[in-house]
């Protein structure tokens, strides 16, 4: 077993880093104040290939093991979680799109969704389905060469500025096994978009509802086969967990980065903050959690680039540990600048709403105790 990253994987994770410092780092507080969706920084990020990291090179993507696209997003998450966020979830429906999709939406989307050129949204939650995903009742019926679509969705990163939908409805009956998945353009007749909803944090990136009014698609743009999309959006979902885990890992390490800094910065009763021992416990068990986070992220993505017969119980336990870690890591920083953490001008309340929201998407914590909870009960589980 070997922890140490490669000569290039560490080029690749400097790559990164320098591009969200210069890119990301200079405008991230203004996105978050302003509610800026930064879509020529996107479209930077994919000129790096930061959009396609293991989307398949059929549509001109990387195809990187899912461990080294971890590294990218932590680097960026680090500086703008918010950001790196949306693009992790652009990554997972052009992930999507490039691997269950014919010619009728690689050849159309797919190089220009790799590139940034174009942006996807991922489309599973409905108002009444978030964590009973099987229960969605958004439809597409098959008429003639078409299926049309009715229905809505809710709570959808980048909804309204986004350029393709990967879409979960249902052409079946009920439960998971009537559930299929869709391409289909942002613009098409039919649909419509929610008002920008107002959130705590992810500010750089819209939310908004969908709409879809008798919206019709060709048939070619189902993606695998009928009654395989629930499963579609489960694969899709293992990759998205370990992302969002690799965000609030980020989102941490970029936190303590800022704590060990001030502690250095800041002096109280004539002495530096860094020589209060209390305050050099609270950042040792601060480091401690935000490696033992990163370990188990990396363990679920090399879990999950085997093929391991567990590798979805890894990413739940994964998503569950760092998301909860991640997101006290930064709320510890904060304490440790006191009253200067909670001002926007310094980036430690910003990181703080940014992550807590990672403990309720892709899959609420509490769901991920679910399935870890169930393969544990199975008897035949190799969790260990």
């Amino acid at each position: 077993m070997d922890f140490e990253l490669s000569e290039e994987q560490r080029a690749f994770a400097q790559t990164a880093r320098e591009f969200a410092l210069a890119e990301f780092a200079p405008h991230a507080a203004q996105w978050d104040a302003e509610g800026i969706f930064p879509k020529e920084a996107i479209a930077k990020a994919g000129e790096l290939g930061f959009c396609g990291l293991y989307a398949p090179e059929s549509i001109e993507g990387l195809a990187l093991p899912r461990l080294d696209a971890t590294l990218v997003f932590e680097e960026m998450a680090a500086v703008d979680p918010s950001t790196t966020a949306f693009i992790t979830i652009h990554n997972m429906a052009t992930w999507m799109l490039g691997t269950w999709g014919g010619a009728a939406v690689r050849e159309p989307w797919g190089a220009d969704l790799t590139s940034g050129r174009k942006l996807a949204s991922y489309c599973l939650t409905e108002p009444g389905a978030g964590s009973d995903a099987g229960s969605l009742k958004t439809r597409a019926e098959l008429k003639g060469g078409e299926y049309v679509i009715n229905g809505g969705k809710a709570f959808i990163s980048g909804a309204g500025s986004t350029d393709v939908l990967v879409l979960m409805a249902r052409t079946g009956g009920g439960g998971a096994g009537g559930i299929s998945a869709f391409a289909l353009p942002a613009d098409a007749p039919g649909i419509s978009y929610g008002k920008k909803e107002h959130k705590m944090g992810w500010n750089s990136q819209p939310t908004r509802t969908i709409n879809f009014d008798n919206v019709r698609i060709p048939a070619e743009n189902l993606l695998g086969s009928e009654g395989e999309g629930f499963r579609i959006a489960m694969k899709g979902l293992d990759g998205g967990r370990i992302n969002i885990a690799t965000c609030s890992v980020g989102a941490a390490q970029g936190a303590l980065d800022a704590a060990r800094r001030y502690l250095h910065e800041r002096q109280q009763f004539g002495k530096p903050l860094a020589s209060f021992q209390a305050l050099q416990f609270k950042l040792a068990d601060m480091a401690t959690e935000l490696v033992a986070a990163r370990q188990m992220v990396r363990l679920a993505a090399s879990k999950l680039d085997a093929g391991h017969a567990d590798a979805s119980t890894y990413c739940a336990m994964a998503k569950r540990f760092a998301t909860d870690a991640g997101f006290n890591v930064c709320n510890d920083a904060l304490q440790l600048h006191g009253g200067y953490g909670y001002l926007s001008e310094f980036p430690l309340e910003r990181l703080v709403r940014d992550a807590r929201v990672h403990q309720i998407l892709e899959g609420t914590n509490e769901i991920m105790r679910v399935i870890v909870a169930r393969k544990l009960l199975e008897g035949d589980s190799d969790i260990r």
